[in-house]
């Protein structure tokens, strides 16, 4: 019988939007919401965090770490509809003159951050609203397992 223990590789160190989710996810926290990192929607956009907040709100976060990330994204706009608040993270130099009106700005670090504008809320129908905290749970729910058997592969049908 083989007795050897695959050891997993090191972790990669976090890219700067990882750094901003954290801070961020941090943040919200402390305003009593739980969070997903990368969940992906049921149309296939991943988003960079997700928020489930103590009445059932959600929320959907944008992390952007410089002008040319934020520059190269396309599809944020896909996210309104599954959201109740969109709101962009940044850090303190981002110029934050460069997001659109209306969505809300979150400016964080690694290890914190704080809400400086809403976004407008458009709440979700009840039949979406399910469905997106349905996902929410079975994402959060499959990341727990995969931390507890890390050996086993735990994907989520998008």
């Amino acid at each position: 019988m083989d007795q050897s223990v695959e050891i997993p590789p090191e972790p990669l160190p976090p890219m700067p939007g990882q750094k901003l989710a954290r801070g961020v996810a941090r943040a919200l926290r402390d305003l009593d919401f739980a969070c997903v990192e990368e969940m992906v929607l049921a149309t296939g956009l991943r988003v960079d965090l997700m928020a489930l907040g103590p009445r059932g709100e959600l929320w959907v976060i944008e992390c952007k770490s410089c002008r040319a990330d934020y520059r190269a994204d396309r599809k944020w706009q896909g996210y309104l509809d599954w959201c109740d608040r969109f709101f962009w993270a940044v850090d303190a130099d981002f110029p934050a003159e460069l997001l659109p009106e209306g969505t809300g700005l979150i400016v964080a670090d690694a290890w914190g951050g704080e809400v400086l504008r809403m976004g407008p809320e458009v709440p979700l129908a009840g039949a979406r609203r399910k469905a997106v905290t349905q996902r929410f749970a079975r994402h959060a729910a499959l990341r727990l397992q995969g931390l507890r058997d890390p050996g086993r592969v735990f994907a989520e049908n998008p």
